[in-house]
């Protein structure tokens, strides 16, 4: 699994997302995420057919939706996810946001991946309570947990118990959308290390072990957060970063999703 992968999340606009994503495979991104719930799948797979790169250099990611949970549900789901994306598999396959019907819909994972239609199965969202829940009953445990994570939102308890059940954590929005370039020190640190704010984060992402999946739609952008293995952050800058941490979250509480999975905002 690379450690660097690009998002597809809220690009709405077909041809400047098919460009996107041609342009980050041109510059070395060999890791795309997407759900069922982003509506593009037709244009990832697409985009990755024509990028003129083969589908086994691909680290392809999906998500199966609230509403399709359930182990019958999310088998069907899985196969039009795949028809749409235009591809006989898929690398990693993830249940988006803990449910009350997560224990048949990972039935139904583990039953894909035993078949090999799915290479490794995960989750997205999942609090600690969550991942207890799941795994009471589980054969096979989730390798991936994909999570708000930023400088504002650190989450060091359920990162200790990923770490302890070898689940690998990824970030979602490390960027905040944006809101990262209005943090001061942040800024301090660009200056210092002669980076981007964007690249710092990113850097300070995989350094801490986290898998990271910045978004961007902008050509250039994409190709400069791929420059953060040339430096490293000091272990000081670092801990000051980690400091930043308040608990802020952009998107929604995973806790409130479960309780209230139709009136989600994202």
């Amino acid at each position: 699994m690379p450690l660097l992968g690009f998002g597809t999340y809220n690009a709405n606009d077909s041809n400047q997302l098919s460009m996107a994503i041609k342009e980050c495979i041109k510059v070395g991104y060999r890791h795309i995420d997407t759900a069922s719930f982003y509506g593009n799948e037709k244009v990832v797979g697409c985009a990755i057919n024509e990028s003129g790169i083969s589908r086994e250099e691909i680290f392809l990611v999906n998500k199966v939706w609230n509403q399709d949970q359930g182990y019958e549900k999310t088998l069907q789901a899985f196969k039009k996810s795949l028809k749409k994306l235009n591809t006989d598999y898929l690398d990693l396959y993830l249940i988006h946001w803990p449910q009350l019907l997560n224990q048949e819909t990972w039935k139904a994972l583990e039953k894909l991946n035993k078949e090999g239609y799915v290479r490794a199965i995960g989750v997205s969202n999942f609090t600690i309570n969550h991942l207890k829940n799941l795994m009471k009953n589980a054969e096979i445990l989730p390798v991936v947990n994909q999570i708000e994570f930023h400088p504002r939102l650190v989450q060091y308890d359920l990162m200790k118990f990923c770490e302890k059940y070898k689940i690998q954590i990824e970030a979602w929005s490390p960027l905040m959308r944006g809101l990262v370039f209005q943090i001061p020190f942040l800024q301090e640190l660009s200056q210092k290390y002669g980076k981007t704010i964007s690249q710092i984060v990113l850097r300070w992402n995989l350094q801490m072990g986290i898998v990271t999946i910045p978004k961007s739609m902008t050509l250039s952008r994409i190709k400069e957060n791929t420059d953060i293995f040339n430096f490293k952050i000091s272990e000081e800058d670092m801990k000051k970063i980690k400091n930043l941490n308040d608990g802020h979250r952009i998107g929604m509480n995973p806790d409130i999703v479960y309780e209230n999975p139709n009136k989600i905002k994202t």
